[in-house]
């Protein structure tokens, strides 16, 4: 399955970077159209391959780790946490003077909310209360962006962090990619290696210890991993839902329901959704380009309505 997962993925890269307002622009022969593809459209689909292959890891992580099959960073409140933190550092100033600042301040705030929602677990909160945890969750973080927003004294800003906010890859450069992709990269290696770890988790906490799981090791293993992907994520494509929720489950029946085999499949399949929907945003006849956040919310919502009414058949039937 990952070989086919793979071949997608480079297919999805190379149309990823033929569209555009002129196809193929390395045919023109001159500068221009090097600068083309090398400054705009090699960082863009780059980083949509990355964010999408950390958001479907992430999901995997979160709902294996959660033992919850709703968990994914934008429905539970970790993608809100991390752009609450990157608008804070946009309008603080400390992105402008700051390099590093936007990715630490996402990554922080990611992993907030990861901590979180695991004392919401250990407590031995259920699926409903885990939900409804992080709807409060991502309520608060809206509440204090709009308040934020709302204090912006400088319009320009404002349009800004609005636009950052619905999420889209356009116009990043490669100094984007350098920033974010260390972070990412390092997130992914942290959890990659946990496959194991998160099956024993499967049968309870307790069966996992006497496996000789290390819970507290790994949550915090699990908590710094999904911090560094997420929040470098989001501080550079702002928040892109949903890929994290849908990635996992289109591959999970493929591979025994394991948490620790969904990994790389969900990894793989998350990289193809996000170069697939940028894709598809740049080929829509629209006056402007949709952010693609916005179409990942409009294609994601149906899907998660989908998982909730098939997960309450589910339990009816028991």
């Amino acid at each position: 399955m990952n070989r086919w997962l793979i071949a997608l993925v480079l297919v999805l890269y190379l149309i990823s970077l033929a569209v555009g307002p002129a196809l193929w622009p390395w045919r023109l022969g001159n500068e221009v159209g090097w600068a083309i593809v090398w400054e705009l459209r090699v960082p863009r689909a780059t980083l949509g391959l990355l964010i999408g292959g950390v958001l479907g890891l992430s999901g995997a992580i979160l709902q294996g780790w959660l033992r919850n099959p709703l968990a994914e960073p934008g429905v539970i409140g970790v993608s809100a946490c991390a752009s609450f933190a990157a608008v804070c550092a946009f309008y603080s100033g400390l992105a402008a003077a700051f390099t590093l600042a936007l990715p630490l301040a996402g990554i922080a705030g990611a992993a907030i909310a990861v901590a979180l929602l695991m004392t919401a677990v250990r407590a031995g909160t259920g699926t409903v209360s885990l939900l409804l945890m992080g709807v409060a969750i991502n309520a608060i973080a809206a509440a204090m962006i709009a308040l934020v927003l709302a204090s912006s004294p400088n319009p320009f800003a404002y349009q800004e962090i609005s636009l950052w906010l619905a999420g889209s890859i356009t116009d990043r450069d490669l100094r984007y990619l350098a920033i974010s992709t260390p972070f990412m990269v390092a997130g992914a290696l942290l959890v990659l290696g946990a496959g194991r770890w998160l099956d024993a988790l499967s049968l309870g906490e307790d069966a996992a210890r006497s496996l000789g799981v290390d819970t507290g090791r790994l949550g915090l293993r699990l908590t710094l991993g999904v911090g560094l992907m997420v929040g470098a994520a989001t501080s550079v494509a702002g928040v892109i839902g949903f890929v994290g929720l849908v990635a996992p489950h289109l591959v999970r029946a493929r591979v025994g329901y394991k948490p620790g085999a969904t990994l790389v499949p969900s990894m793989l399949a998350g990289a193809a959704l996000v170069l697939a929907a940028d894709i598809l945003v740049r080929l829509l006849p629209t006056a402007f380009e949709l952010q693609l956040g916005v179409f990942t919310s409009l294609v994601g919502a149906p899907f998660l309505v989908y998982v909730v009414r098939r997960s309450r058949s589910a339990w009816l039937a028991t």
